[in-house]
């Protein structure tokens, strides 16, 4: 993926003050100038690539990734570790790779700077060099943030390589340039930008993610197909039950949602790397999610956080008439089949306030918050106000127990009916 920055006119060449590089002074620079603009570009290029068999020891991708084969110091999720350890290592072997693995643990309770000033040490004491031996991230996305931030940090800038081993990580934390940890009470209060120069997805990690897991990447799918897709919504309803139950290793619909999901972050991202526009429809689900997934730790995942998000937002559109009633009683539904939450009791007046409050602070003092209008598009608002979420919220916790209860009395009638019909067989024989 290539990404254009904005260039900036240099001074007329020849005239005072300028010249072709961008550097204007006023004054007399000879006499002494009074003041300098320096304007200059940053180019940014990053690849962002499907590698199915990316541990495969015949596949040459990870081991060129960033560079020329060479010393590679590898930073790997514990779990991931345990499960995939071995490969890695017949794999960096095969390669014929000189390499250090650090093995790090990483959740979102210790997504933190020591997480960070770890990989830095290693990375230290390693002796990495600065441009020619991009570091390996492999895991999960707290993972590649916190790998992402240590290398943004160390000599300022050095390259690393991603290959997420999560769903959440395969279509969202994955593609973008954004880094950070979490500070205090506040989710990714400290970050960077600062993609990796190559990011290998590779769908096989996902047969080793439990269900709860899927689900937690599913719902940043979901995110995009609500506010920019309805093709992916579609595709969505029709076979996302079946890529849970089989860790998306269906392999038409598999790709085909993957294919979407991660085409629609970079769409968006592309033309607002740095995020100087704040009106962003990636942020959608992320307005009021980071104070309750922090506040509720570790009870939510950071894709459950995002989609009780998004379920309360659903039913505000729909009270603003953005969505009809059939609409939104699809994507409750569809959160619902995704074995997703839709409610958590963080979601009251005072929390949701806060959060909102924070919000926009982040987004420099307006809401400019993400709704869907219909299935597959967006809107901004600025004038969400603290009775129209309280309203919304009341709606959703009554929709939610009600579901809960008719969901508990269907799974009883089922396991009454399939215990008859075992007695009537049993009778008959």
């Amino acid at each position: 993926m290539s990404i254009p920055h904005p260039q900036h006119r240099p001074g007329t060449p020849g005239a005072p003050g300028a010249d072709v590089h961008g550097l204007h002074a006023t004054g007399d620079p000879v006499s002494g100038a009074h003041a300098w603009t320096v304007a200059t570009a940053l180019p940014v290029r990053y690849r962002v690539r499907f590698v199915p068999g990316v541990l495969d020891p015949r596949n040459p991708a990870l081991a060129r990734a960033g560079g020329p084969p060479g010393r590679r110091l590898v930073v790997v999720d514990a779990r991931v570790h345990e499960l995939h350890g071995h490969r890695l290592r017949r794999y960096l072997d095969a390669q014929d790779v000189e390499y250090e693995t650090h093995v790090l643990l990483a959740h979102e309770q210790v997504k933190t700077m020591d997480a960070v000033f770890q990989v830095a040490d290693r990375m230290d004491s390693f002796g990495i060099s600065r441009r020619g031996e991009p570091v390996i991230a492999v895991g999960g996305g707290v993972l590649t943030d916190v790998v992402g931030l240590a290398c943004s940090l160390y000599r300022r800038s050095t390259p690393f390589v991603r290959v997420p081993t999560t769903l959440i990580g395969l279509v969202d934390a994955g593609v973008g340039a954004k880094t950070g940890v979490n500070h205090g009470r506040h989710k990714n209060r400290l970050g960077s930008y600062h993609p990796a120069v190559d990011t290998l997805l590779d769908p096989g990690f996902l047969t080793t993610l439990d269900r709860r897991h899927l689900g937690n990447g599913l719902a940043e799918i979901l995110k995009v197909a609500l506010i920019k897709d309805a093709d992916l919504f579609f595709l969505l309803e029709r076979h996302g039950r079946a890529l849970l139950d089989s860790g998306f290793q269906s392999p038409a619909a598999g790709a085909a949602v993957l294919g979407r999901a991660v085409h629609g972050m970079l769409q968006e991202l592309q033309p607002n790397l740095w995020e100087h526009r704040l009106e962003r429809l990636m942020d959608y689900g992320h307005s009021f999610s980071p104070t309750v997934e922090m506040r509720a730790l570790p009870e939510l995942l950071h894709g459950e956080a995002v989609c009780v998000d998004m379920a309360l937002t659903t039913v505000v559109a729909r009270r603003r008439g953005l969505l009809d009633a059939g609409q939104a009683e699809r994507i409750l539904r569809l959160m619902r089949r995704l074995e997703l939450p839709v409610w958590h009791p963080l979601m009251e007046p005072v929390t949701l306030a806060e959060a909102l409050a924070d919000t926009v602070r982040h987004r420099d003092g307006r809401q400019r918050l993400p709704l869907p209008c219909g299935i597959g598009a967006g809107v901004f608002v600025d004038d969400l106000g603290g009775a129209e979420l309280g309203d919304a919220a009341g709606w959703l916790r009554t929709w939610s127990a009600t579901e809960a209860t008719e969901a508990t009395e269907a799974a009883g009638a089922g396991a009454a009916g399939a215990a008859g019909s075992v007695r009537g067989s049993g009778t008959r024989a």
